[in-house]
């Protein structure tokens, strides 16, 4: 036996809905609820698609290591650093571009081509919540890799236990956020899917060159390693390879820290101000 109730509230493009039953917005489901239940689509989605399961999963874990021949032939111990120390941090941010970003990309421009995101938006979930959801796989997967990383150099490379591991989690944790942001402004300046593999190229190659992850910004002259530091990428790279270091100072954190949050905060905006959530004509 069910029952009903009737009253007004609000949809959720801010109009007011009146009628029986409960209101579209909180009555049936939970955030966490709804949130769970796109993630679970969007895993089975992903791992339906070789190509981005391929890229996303296997890629980040087996290009860092093509990097040890040219670690040794560097003068790291001159900088403080040794080649666990560039290769881990190099391997994570490989992790996070193509796992994270560059997954994301292809599965925003794929979900709305293919008018997934438009349907959604006609539901309880609100639009941040269907970025959220979509990118939680990724995310995860990103996270998992950065793990099972972490683990492999430290037996594999015999390196030493981080010495401030908070720097290096939090690191991490603002890589996984910008990058899904900044997958999601890609996404709404590619018209389509085969695309997104044009797209997303620039940050790529700019962040694999620049951003400490091929030459450590260390290694690099002043001038050029300042400028490099303002790349999206960078600060998650300093604050990781710092976290295992120990030798970063409380300007170089605070400076990486802002760095990354500023990245964080003009993504988001840009991702308001002009994500598409209909096929671009």
């Amino acid at each position: 036996m069910s029952s009903t109730t009737t009253g007004t509230g609000r949809d959720r493009r801010g109009g007011t809905t009146t009628g029986t039953g409960q209101d579209r917005r909180g009555g049936t489901t939970t955030v966490t609820g709804r949130l769970g239940a796109l993630a679970r689509a969007e895993l089975t989605l992903l791992g339906r698609s070789r190509a981005t399961l391929v890229t996303a999963v296997f890629v980040p874990l087996v290009v860092p290591f093509s990097l040890r021949g040219a670690a040794g032939e560097m003068d790291l111990a001159e900088h403080g650093l040794d080649v666990g120390t560039m290769l881990l941090p190099a391997a994570i941010a490989m992790s996070l571009l193509f796992a994270v970003y560059a997954a994301l990309t292809g599965v925003f421009v794929v979900r709305r081509e293919e008018l997934v995101l438009k349907r959604l938006r006609t539901g309880e979930l609100r639009d941040n919540e269907i970025l959220i959801g979509a990118s939680l796989p990724s995310l995860a997967i990103g996270l998992g890799q950065s793990v099972l990383l972490a683990a492999g150099c430290a037996l594999l490379l015999d390196m030493e236990a981080p010495r401030a591991l908070p720097l290096a989690l939090l690191g991490l944790l603002l890589g996984l956020v910008m990058c899904a942001a900044l997958g999601a402004v890609t996404a709404a300046w590619t018209r389509t899917a085969e695309s997104a593999q044009v797209t997303s190229l620039p940050l790529l190659f700019v962040s694999l060159l620049g951003s400490g992850v091929a030459v450590p910004l260390e290694v690099l002259p002043d001038r050029i390693a300042t400028v490099c530091e303002l790349l999206p990428l960078s600060p998650v790279v300093t604050l990781i390879r710092g976290g295992w270091t120990g030798a970063l100072s409380a300007g170089e954190v605070l400076a990486a820290v802002v760095t990354a949050l500023a990245w964080t905060v003009l993504s988001v905006f840009a991702v308001r101000r002009w994500f598409r959530w209909e096929p671009r004509r």
